[in-house]
This record gives structure tokens, C-alpha cells and sequence, in this order.
């Protein structure tokens, strides 16, 4: 399984780069990947086509927007870009606007870049580090804050409890966190849950699924609850399950009141 470093190297970053639009902004971050020998320009518009059929949702955090696509024939292999905006542009995302950092994944599956996936929500949750990333000077630089074992995430971290979910866990509950194409932010907001869960002493309790809004909708009855952003929430509608909307993908403490609320904690 590769790490973020072996999907994102120093030739995938671009730093203070302009851009007139989310758009364009995307179309950047695809050029690098085209670039780098990991997809065809075909994939770039499909990352364009993304946001333009599910709205802004790959906002996953203030300022930063996660650019993808379903694995497709235009992936080559599986890897990343990295573009830090000179200017910030707008997505139309409610909460989230202005975006100042596009980093762009292609998938060949829906399971090599897991680990990548919780590396990268790990160091953006952690506000240390995501200001070093924000600052850093040169592809080197920020490379190199990648690379490096980093502090451990911050964030308002919930008090353990001994408590579990109780007579409802008879079984394995699950919980499935949902995006547009199940390989992307819905990895992010997994690994921010599954840190919570941890905490909690609950892993044991709760499996937490990523999958995309159609699977979604077929899988709704077998979870407690489904958590995703406003965007997506909207089109998967009434699911039979209570749907709690996420904000910052790389809060644990959005996250640990979303569990809270669930469980009645």
C-alpha cells in the first residue's frame, strides 16, 4: 500500500500558483498529474465535471478542496498534485470559501491510496503542521513536511469513556461516510472518525465504511448512520437513516459531536 510520499513527489507540487476560477484552479492541478505521467488531460475534465454535477463538496475544509474523479481508463496510475494558490479563488462551497490549496488524487481503485488518505487528513487536521505546509517556501520544503513524522493531531479531543453503544451493539454497527465517488473525501472524513472512535475506546463497536451516493443509498439500512458534507447530503435525500452533515473533514471535534448526537452521549 503507498504512503503520501510515494503518490505526491516534489515534481506533483506547484506553489503561489494564479488562478481566475475553481476551474482553472483544478485544471492546474490535473495538468501536473497529466505532467507526471499518472493520468490523461481526460481525467482532468472529469475532476471539473465532479464539482459541476455534485457542487462544491470537495471543499472538504476552510480553504482547502480535495480535486477528484471516479477511477477511470484516464488514470494511469495511482497519484496526487499538490497546487497552493497564489490568490484565493471560490468554489461556492457555504462554509468553506475562499480555497488557497487544490490537491488532486487520481484512483486506479477505490483501496491503494487508504493510507495516503489518512497520512494527508492527519497532517491538514493538525494546525501546526498545516501551517508549515501553508509557508513552506519551496516544493522542497513542503516535501519534506510531508515526509517528516510530523506532531501528532490536534483538535479538542474527547474524553474516553467506558461507555459503548450499548444494548443497540448486539452486533458490528457501521457507519458510512459518503462522496460523490467513494474514494476520495469520503477517505478523509473515514480516517477523522475512525481517530475518534479510537479515542473513545469504541473501534471495536463500530465499522466505518467509505462509499459513494449510489452504493450509499443501498447500503443506508445496514448502517446507524450516514455522515457527509451538505452537498452531498442534499442528493442523497431521505435514506431511512439519520444523515449528519460535516463541515471540516478534518475536525475531530466536528466529528466527535456528530457521534455524540448519534449515540446520545
Amino acid at each position: 500500500m503507498e504512503d503520501l510520499t510515494d503518490l505526491l513527489p516534489v515534481e506533483s507540487i506547484r506553489l503561489d500558483v494564479r488562478a481566475d476560477d475553481w476551474a482553472e484552479a483544478i485544471r492546474i492541478a490535473g495538468g501536473l498529474m497529466v505532467e507526471t505521467g499518472v493520468t490523461t488531460d481526460e481525467y482532468t475534465g472529469e475532476m471539473v465535471a465532479n464539482v459541476e454535477e455534485n457542487g462544491p463538496y470537495i471543499v472538504i475544509a476552510p480553504g482547502v478542496a480535495f480535486a477528484h474523479s471516479r477511477p477511470s481508463p484516464a488514470v494511469l496510475k495511482t497519484g496526487m498534485s499538490w497546487v497552493r494558490l497564489a490568490e484565493p479563488v471560490e468554489f461556492g462551497h457555504e462554509s468553506n470559501d475562499p480555497v488557497t490549496l487544490v490537491v488532486a488524487l487520481a484512483a486506479q481503485d477505490s483501496g491503494a491510496h487508504t493510507a495516503a488518505m489518512g497520512s494527508l487528513a492527519r497532517l491538514l487536521g493538525d494546525p501546526d503542521t498545516a501551517a508549515a505546509l501553508g509557508s513552506a517556501p519551496t516544493p522542497e520544503a513542503l516535501h519534506a513536511v510531508l515526509t517528516g513524522d510530523g506532531p501528532a493531531p490536534v483538535g479538542t479531543a474527547p474524553q474516553k469513556t467506558a461507555a459503548t453503544p450499548g444494548a443497540k451493539a448486539s452486533s458490528m454497527h457501521k457507519i458510512l461516510t459518503v462522496c460523490g465517488n467513494g474514494v476520495g473525501t469520503s477517505l478523509f472524513l473515514k480516517n477523522t472518525l475512525e481517530q475518534v472512535l479510537d479515542r473513545w475506546g469504541w473501534s471495536a463497536f463500530i465499522t466505518v465504511e467509505a462509499t459513494d451516493t449510489i452504493s450509499a443509498k443501498g447500503k443506508a439500512s445496514e448502517a446507524v448512520a450516514l455522515i457527509t458534507s451538505r452537498e452531498i447530503a442534499r442528493t442523497l435525500g431521505d435514506v431511512g437513516r439519520p444523515v449528519k452533515v460535516i463541515q471540516d473533514f478534518t475536525s475531530t471535534a466536528e466529528v466527535d459531536a456528530a457521534l455524540r448526537d448519534t449515540y446520545d452521549v
